[in-house]
């Protein structure tokens, strides 16, 4: 236990500033995106001080917080850190003030704007600390409730219907996971995620849930495996991401991709993996199908595309694809400490934050395109705009080449790792989903080729360059891919230890 409970503040801070700016609803745009930033930034700020004592050799959890709250249900406020939830703190930490930074500005009600942004950052803070499933939860459906007013009231024409199909699919998946979990409740006793854990690794947890029937462990497998693949999205579960991500406002999207994506892997990641050994082993064979469709029709599904926001939409389901593939060949191979499962799993952790930094980047400058073209962001409404605003293609084109895993920028890394473990556990997978490699390469180089290149043409003519206000928020993101491209073991050696550990012991036969 500790005496200043720092993850608390990492989570309420941001709730704090969206409780003044709730209560200044008249508050202009300057005063509004800088109250909200300077809240937004206390997590950063925060998460280098957690950073600073982290100790990565410490495979369990650290600056550990536990109460109690309902008693009679034996729910606890718990809350933990190891090196995935410091990774996903860090990355919240830097896309969340960027956004806010680089959009807030422009936006009708700026007040309610950063109000709900704030809110929803504190939301997705709570999923990565919580221990417990009950807050886990309450965060987990408390982050519906901005992103869907963010949506609804800034997105575009198609925003509505965008909006409340996102809502009703994830709500509809977190049903059944919220049943999964009441029924592991009646058989444990406890939602706590550590306790859970320990018993699935000694066997304890098998026994009680056979006193609910052979089939019930199978069931509530399946109801939180649901509501986790909805979140991510796995394939086929994906339908509501594109036109959610299309019309979502620009500081939106590159929440919602960047962090809030996240939030479904890592419950495969804390709930599934550790709590579910034996299921998640006995469905992997069969959810590497699924992966892998992800990932192939992923990316040949954004090549189809001719909105630009929809085509990096699809191509997140793409990359974080790649995320599940490595998750699921590992637990479908049962090779425990084998060198190409720790590759795997390390791929897919440096995955998540690396594809976070591109593809919010990629959506700000969609943004960009789209706030200096009236509206316009079609594949083809663009040319030549490299001769008009070298700066934007120049950063942009750093993003897309990230996106593509161009060595010597971090998107390389993640998937490097990932491929390299994949080829020595299911080596058909791995083979497979390089043909989603190859579409991933032609889609993008098509959107830079169409936008940037070639005669000046549409809304390329005239085209403004970007202001240091504009070149502001896109820095950071710029400045990590190339830090993370060449100096990977910075991000790595966080999550090293711990993914040997997870490595070693889970899932066996």
């Amino acid at each position: 236990m500790n005496s200043l409970p720092l993850l608390s503040l990492i989570i309420f801070t941001p709730w704090a500033g969206a409780l003044l700016l709730a209560l200044l609803p008249r508050l202009g745009a300057g005063p509004s995106r800088s109250l909200a930033l300077f809240f937004s930034l206390s997590t950063l700020a925060l998460g280098t001080t957690v950073l600073a004592g982290f100790d990565p050799a410490v495979t369990g959890f650290q600056l550990s917080e536990k109460h109690a709250w309902i008693a009679a249900l034996n729910v606890n406020y718990h809350l933990g850190l190891d090196g995935l939830s410091l990774v996903l703190l860090l990355l919240t930490g830097l896309i969340a003030p960027v956004a806010i930074y680089g959009t807030t500005k422009s936006s009708a009600q700026p007040s309610l704007y950063a109000a709900l942004f704030l809110f929803l950052q504190g939301s997705a803070l709570g999923v990565f600390l919580s221990l417990d499933f009950f807050p886990w939860f309450v965060f987990w459906e408390l982050s519906l409730v901005p992103a869907f007013f963010l949506m609804k009231l800034w997105g575009g024409h198609g925003a509505a219907r965008a909006a409340y199909q996102f809502v009703i699919y994830t709500i509809g998946g977190s049903a059944f996971m919220l049943l999964g979990f009441a029924a592991l409740y009646a058989a444990s006793g406890t939602f706590d995620f550590v306790q859970l854990a320990a018993m699935a690794r000694d066997g304890s947890l098998a026994v009680k849930l056979s006193t609910l029937g052979s089939w019930w462990p199978q069931v509530i497998f399946l109801g939180v495996l649901l509501g986790l693949a909805v979140k991510v999205p796995m394939f086929p579960f994906h339908t509501w991401l594109p036109p959610a991500y299309a019309e979502a406002p620009t500081g939106a999207s590159m929440f919602l991709t960047g962090v809030l994506s996240k939030m479904g892997f890592y419950g495969f990641l804390r709930l599934l993996w550790p709590i579910f050994p034996a299921q998640l082993q006995a469905a992997a064979p069969c959810l590497l199908w699924l992966a892998v469709a992800g990932v192939v029709l992923g990316a040949y599904a954004a090549l189809r595309q001719t909105d630009l926001k929809r085509l990096v939409a699809y191509s997140s389901i793409n990359h974080l694809s790649y995320c599940l593939l490595a998750l699921f060949a590992v637990s479908a191979s049962g090779r425990a400490g084998d060198e190409a499962s720790i590759a795997a799993l390390s791929g897919a952790v440096l995955q998540m934050f690396n594809h976070g930094l591109s593809a919010a980047a990629l959506f700000y400058c969609v943004g960009i395109l789209e706030n200096r073209s009236g509206g316009l962001r079609g594949l083809g409404d663009f040319g030549g705009v490299r001769t008009q605003a070298p700066i934007l293609a120049g950063l942009c084109g750093i993003a897309l080449f990230s996106s593509l895993g161009l060595p010597g920028l971090n998107g390389f890394v993640g998937e490097f790792l990932i491929f390299r473990g994949v080829f020595g556990l299911a080596p058909w997978a791995a083979a497979v989903s390089t043909l989603g490699l190859l579409a991933t390469a032609i889609f993008l180089l098509t959107f830079w080729q169409k936008v940037f290149h070639g005669p000046t043409a549409g809304a390329g003519v005239n085209f403004r360059d970007l202001s240091v206000g504009e070149i502001i928020p896109l820095l950071p993101l710029i400045v990590m891919m190339f830090v993370l491209g060449l100096a990977p073991q910075l991000l790595a050696h966080l999550i090293n230890p711990l993914v040997t550990s997870w490595a070693s012991t889970l899932p066996l036969q």
